[in-house]
């Protein structure tokens, strides 16, 4: 006779917020703010393979596992965008032929967002491709930091957080103490960003430049709505790619008065010629956080790299918990 062995009862189950299975991975785009994430929580980064075949083409393997696991892999799109966005998919469908059981892409800086809607015709809209790039993959949550536009959001077909790194930079200028600060919208798509960083700083009033953009990474200021004159005026965006626009909108505050110019953005995107721009003495200095990394052949003397490790850290143990990551920003 065959006799079944009596296996004996679990008195405990595992909680489902148990911290040992937080797994928190890096993508080889910004390695040392996921380490700066790490410390935060308290955990070692996750090991892992990357490496590329000899035709470019890109593998990944994780080494441990995490079967029935929360993992967080940190990836910013930034440059090289493409191989940074396919090693973010590859990540993702390893994760989950790991049988994860929840797989949140950490994405600092989200990529191809520009390009949120139809403005011409027979237009592809990226920012909501490669939304449905990372949910095919097979990610169950998506966390990002200052998208280009609020609507994105709404292309991923599963959560997304939206966190800002507008906090971080908000203490800093606040911290400096200036008198008469007045905060600007590089252009009329930015008002709502500009009025909320307006707001944290003790209501400061807005000023808002008007342009006009002839093509692409080309930007022409027409004119400026609000008062400067006499004042420190804080030009604040989500990114700063070429430096175009930013700098032609220094250069407005200034003919307007401005006695001092400061620019602010969380994306330091700095493709080629930014670095010179910005460093031509427009401004008294370009505050950026560290969501893209800079080689150091695109900083210079007036750059301030802010870290946004705590933030999103932050944001990773609340959504492991299952707490609120609005009320972080209220």
């Amino acid at each position: 006779m065959i006799r079944s062995a009596t296996l004996p009862l679990q008195t405990t189950l595992p909680s489902l917020n148990d911290n040992s299975r937080l797994k928190l991975f890096s993508g080889s785009a910004n390695v040392n703010l996921s380490r700066e994430v790490a410390r935060y929580l308290g955990i070692d980064l996750g090991p892992m393979v990357r490496k590329r075949f000899a035709d470019g083409e890109l593998y990944v393997q994780i080494q441990e596992s995490i079967r029935g696991c929360d993992v967080y892999l940190v990836q910013p799109s930034c440059y090289p965008v493409n191989d940074h966005l396919m090693e973010l998919l590859i990540m993702i469908d390893a994760c989950r032929r790991a049988s994860a059981r929840q797989i949140t892409a950490v994405i600092p800086y989200y990529g191809y967002a520009r390009a949120d809607r139809k403005t011409a015709g027979r237009e592809s809209i990226t920012a909501k491709l490669v939304a449905n790039l990372i949910t095919k993959a097979g990610a169950s949550r998506v966390l990002a930091m200052d998208l280009h536009s609020a609507q994105i959001q709404g292309y991923f077909d599963i959560p997304c957080d939206h966190v800002y790194g507008s906090p971080t930079i908000i203490d800093y200028i606040a911290s400096k103490q200036i008198d008469d600060l007045v905060v600007v919208s590089p252009d009329v798509g930015g008002v709502a960003r500009a009025r909320a960083f307006a707001k944290k700083l003790n209501d400061a009033p807005l000023a808002i430049i008007d342009k006009r953009r002839q093509a692409h990474n080309v930007a022409e200021v027409m004119n400026l709505i609000g008062d400067v004159k006499g004042k420190t005026a804080v030009l604040v965006d989500d990114m700063i790619d070429t430096a175009g626009t930013i700098c032609e909108g220094g250069r407005l505050l200034r003919r307007e008065g401005a006695e001092q110019v400061y620019a602010c953005a969380t994306h330091a995107v700095f493709s080629p010629p930014a670095s010179e721009r910005l460093a031509s003495g427009i401004f008294e200095e370009v505050i950026v956080t560290n969501t893209i990394p800079l080689p150091d052949e695109r900083k210079f003397e007036q750059l301030t790299t802010l870290s946004v490790a705590s933030l999103l850290g932050e944001a990773i143990w609340r959504i492991h918990e299952e707490s609120s990551v609005s009320s972080m920003f209220r």
